[in-house]
């Protein structure tokens, strides 16, 4: 796992606490407006990010090949650092919201709910019009289903 990935997997744990607001569907999708451009920087940083991961790794390769250990360190450029601060900015961001990030690289988002009395997951994606799914806690994007509260 590299290091941009290892460090988004930080972030969603930092971040991963429980909501205390909890959403209707209809509050999910009035929130999206301010949720829709935060998610979308996110998955843009983390390309980037990830990119950036690629280039030292193959500084670090190129250098160490040529026999040289100079150079091998830590090169994280000034713009990773930028980066980085911003990813945790947004994140924290969606958190003050009230949403839970599930997937930085894919802008996977769960806004807390309840049908029935049932704690469950209201889920958006970056790309998706608007927040038409949920699942139960345990579920998970794979046993989403249509929003029907």
């Amino acid at each position: 796992m590299n290091s941009a990935h290892a460090m988004s997997r930080r972030l969603i744990h930092d971040s991963g606490a429980v909501a205390a607001r909890v959403f209707t569907p209809a509050e999910a999708n009035s929130v999206l407006g301010q949720v829709r451009p935060l998610a979308e920087r996110m998955v843009e940083l983390r390309a980037r990010l990830a990119q950036l991961e690629d280039e030292q790794r193959e500084v670090v390769r190129i250098v160490a090949g040529n026999g040289s250990g100079e150079g091998v360190g830590d090169a994280r450029t000034p713009e990773f650092a930028k980066l980085a601060r911003e990813l945790q900015e947004v994140v924290d961001e969606l958190t003050l919201i009230g949403v839970q990030l599930k997937d930085a690289d894919t802008g996977l988002l769960d806004f807390p709910s309840q049908r029935d009395g049932e704690d469950v997951l209201l889920c958006w994606r970056v790309g998706e019009p608007a927040v038409e799914w949920y699942h139960g806690l345990e579920d998970g994007y794979a046993g989403r289903r249509r929003i029907d509260f």
